[in-house]
């Protein structure tokens, strides 16, 4: 009679066996219901007996605890990329050009010197590499690439993808053995997937690459479990106390899947001499449309390892192989019309309608034009004849237009020549979606919608900002409870927010039982917001080009909200680090009567903590500064300093018919002459200057850390990288994101990472927290 441990013992092998006929062999040898009696008999014996559960059980597989976050993990062989080669299409029969792979040959066969080289050719996976590693036939780790050099461990996730075997096949294991692999979502679990997505109310995920590597980057790894994830290995980067190494990477192959790994059957081998490759290449191309999972083209490899250690690498990548990448797949339809979508950030897009067309495995309906230059380059209109390309086999765009195939107007009885049917496409001047004004600002190439809030279809995106961290700081209210909100017609602005109760937010959670707490949390939050910082209230509206530093400049400049919305535009272009693009924009927010209104209901319920008007922005307002600023007429930094002496008086600017002709004829013009009005009256109402401070800026220069540039990084003992900066930046120092030769000093705390190293390789001094404080005089 077995004992229990025997027996758990035999059902594991068991089923294993039965799970690696099914998943890897695609033969089962025995029907489902018999795995699932054998496995509810093991799920039984390890609940009563757990000191006997082995770790290659296949229970381990449903998935464990959910993790604060994935750990690091430093890959002992890095995981290098390939470089590309590619191989566009050349002539209308669909010829391949393969003077990019031909070249790479070349290269191969001289270094080694030898007229033919034998490679190994498989299919180039579209999933996420990931290493596994295992000790004594054990699955002890999983981590994905990352950066090459580091991943990160998910080898919770990894034991729920079934091909994976925990334990490796055969009689006699290896001590080690590191296993390099692709880990994808074949077409038909993808398809239902999103199926299961869209039943549930949820967004179906754009292609099978992105639903596996978010599967496989779950926190939960009982998520992971139920998204069928699928398992291709492809090379093998550590190996000892094996009872051979293979001498070639055909041989790698054959020993993994001796071990148990599934390969790309009838997709894999060795071939003599470049052509020999190619021909295989084009099989493969020919053959990927019926291939039951995603593949973006042919990875080649000199076969014999001893000529790959020969040939080495450059770079990051080897020089014994190559991913032949295939051509974006391509076809020909119609444009039926040209639309405009309106992007959550206002961003303006064309995007041609097209004739359903099947290009690259799915049905295209909608091709992006990208932007007003893209259309015209190519000049794309509506009844032409395209060719479509799934760029990165995802986004479907237009390549090019036949423009013989162009619909044209009718020959008349003189026979004169033909003008096409339909006139060139141009973007509207104003917002589809709310009316508001189309800009597109100098050097940009993408057209906004500049109505914000007011447009809807932005609407989400403000809110999320708003609410952020960095802004109104409401805790709970992310994006996926904010966009709920908004689907659901309780949100519409900034004011909605604080006219939320529990009923309002119990309508986007499935108990309201579970929801009372959470709601109650989100309302305190909401309520904790009410007495914003000014500096925080103004990045919080999101105006364009208003960043923290911004908002920090306009709170230190005016003091209060009220003198903020009256600054005409060329006192904002004054101030320091903010130009003319910037002043425009914060000038047009609060200028539209629809925002303003907007802004008084949020005022309603919020009321922004005022500061001390600067006495310095006198200064930065000064005439001969903004007089330089002026719109319909340009005066040099010389001119604008000569015409205020000649004037001596704002009452002067206005009246004095002494002044050149050519600003008398300016100060004409109705328009002007109410912006100079108002410029005076709002200078005019500017906290007087003492003579020390004429000569100041918005910061105290006399500090010694004035005009320095500070970056944080790391995890400081006291204080939150917030605090610093705001420490930083009273004290006159700027804080920027990244390291550059233009830094001063980097204040580094624990795990600091790549922006220390940086740091050192620059030369630039490095500070600890107590360091900086100390300068700062704390």
């Amino acid at each position: 009679m077995p004992t229990h441990q025997q027996r758990i013992r035999t059902l594991v092998q068991t089923l294993n066996r039965y799970a690696h006929e099914y998943y890897t062999l695609d033969a089962p040898s025995v029907p489902d219901a018999e795995y699932d009696r054998l496995y509810r008999e093991l799920e039984a014996l390890e609940a009563e007996y757990p000191q006997f559960r082995l770790p290659e059980s296949p229970t381990q597989r449903v998935g464990g605890a959910v993790l604060d976050g994935f750990e690091t993990v430093v890959h002992a062989v890095p995981m290098l990329s390939l470089n590309n080669a590619f191989s566009p299409r050349d002539d209308e029969m669909g010829a391949f050009d393969h003077a990019e792979f031909l070249a790479f040959d070349e290269r191969v066969r001289k270094e080694l010197g030898v007229s033919q080289v034998e490679y190994a050719a498989e299919p180039k996976f579209d999933g996420l590499a990931v290493s596994l590693l295992y000790q004594n036939g054990i699955l002890a780790q999983a981590a994905t690439r990352g950066d090459g050099t580091t991943g990160e461990n998910v080898t919770e996730n990894i034991k729920t993808v079934r091909n994976i075997p925990l334990k490796l096949h055969g009689e006699k294991q290896p001590a080690l053995l590191e296993v390099r692999g692709e880990v994808l979502m074949l077409k038909a679990d993808f398809a239902a997937l999103n199926q299961r997505q869209l039943e549930a109310g949820q967004k179906p995920f754009a292609n099978p690459r992105n639903a596996a590597a978010g599967s496989l980057r779950q926190l939960d790894s009982k998520i992971t479990a139920q998204r069928k994830l699928h398992f291709f290995a492809y090379s093998i980067a550590q190996l000892s106390g094996a009872e051979r190494l293979p001498e070639s990477h055909i041989e790698e192959l054959a020993l993994l899947h001796e071990l148990g790994f599934s390969l790309p059957e009838g997709y894999f081998g060795a071939y003599t001499g470049a052509a020999a490759v190619l021909r295989e290449y084009e099989r493969l191309a020919e053959h990927r449309p019926r291939l039951p999972y995603e593949i973006d083209g042919m990875v080649v490899k000199v076969n014999s390892l001893a000529e790959q250690q020969q040939l080495g690498f450059v770079s990051r990548a080897p020089r014994w192989a190559i991913a032949h990448k295939f051509p974006a797949e391509e076809a020909l339809t119609t444009v039926e019309a040209i639309d405009v979508q309106v992007g959550r950030t206002g961003a303006i897009t064309p995007v041609a309608r097209l004739a359903p067309v099947f290009v690259g495995g799915v049905t295209v309906t909608n091709a992006t034009l990208h932007n007003q230059d893209e259309v015209a380059r190519k000049d794309v209109r509506v009844g032409d004849t395209v060719v479509v390309r799934r760029a990165g086999d995802v986004i479907p765009e237009v390549v090019r237009v036949l423009l013989e195939r162009r619909p044209m107007q009718p020959v008349d009885l003189l026979g004169e020549q033909m003008e096409a049917k339909y006139e060139p496409f141009r973007l509207p001047e104003t917002c589809p979606v709310c009316s508001s004004v189309v800009e597109r600002e100098a050097g940009e190439a993408v057209a906004r919608c500049t109505g914000g809030m007011l447009c809807q279809a932005q609407r989400a995106q403000g809110l999320i900002h708003f609410a952020s961290r960095k802004a109104m700081d409401i805790a709970g209210l992310g994006d996926k409870q904010i966009e709920a909100l908004v689907a659901a017609d309780v949100l519409h602005s900034f004011a909605d927010i604080y006219q939320l109760d529990i009923a309002k937010l119990q309508t986007i959670k499935d108990s309201k039982s579970a929801a009372t707490k959470w709601a109650q949390n989100i309302l305190d939050s909401i309520a904790q917001s009410r007495t914003p910082p000014l500096a925080r209230f103004l990045f919080a509206l999101g105006i364009r080009h208003v960043g923290e530093s911004t908002a920090k400049q306009l709170a230190a400049a005016f003091g209060n909200l009220d003198t903020v919305r009256r600054a005409p535009e060329p006192i904002l272009a004054c101030l320091p680090d903010i130009g003319s693009v910037v002043a425009h924009a914060i000038a047009h927010y609060f200028r539209q009567p629809a925002q303003q209104k907007m802004l008084d209901d949020l005022l309603q319920h919020v009321a922004p903590q005022a500061a001390e008007p600067s006495p310095q922005t006198r200064a930065h307002a000064a005439p001969e500064q903004w007089l330089q600023r002026l719109p319909g007429i340009k005066l040099s930094e010389k001119r604008a300093a000569e015409l205020w002496q000649l004037a001596g008086s704002l009452h002067a600017l206005q009246t004095d018919q002494a002044l050149p002709q050519e600003w008398q004829d300016w100060r004409k013009q109705p328009a002007h002459a109410a912006l100079l009005q108002d410029i005076i009256t709002f200078t005019e109402g500017l906290p007087e200057s003492s003579a020390d401070d004429v000569s100041g800026s918005l910061h105290p220069e006399n500090h010694p850390i004035a005009g320095k540039t500070f970056v944080l990084t790391g995890t400081l003992p006291t204080l939150k990288r917030d605090q610093a900066a705001a420490l930083i930046e009273a004290a006159g120092g700027k804080v920027s994101g990244s390291v550059s030769k233009k830094t001063d000093f980097v204040v580094a705390g624990e795990a600091a990472g790549s922006k220390l190293e940086k740091a050192q390789t620059l030369g630039v001094a490095v500070l600890s927290e107590e360091e900086l404080l100390g300068m700062l005089g704390n």
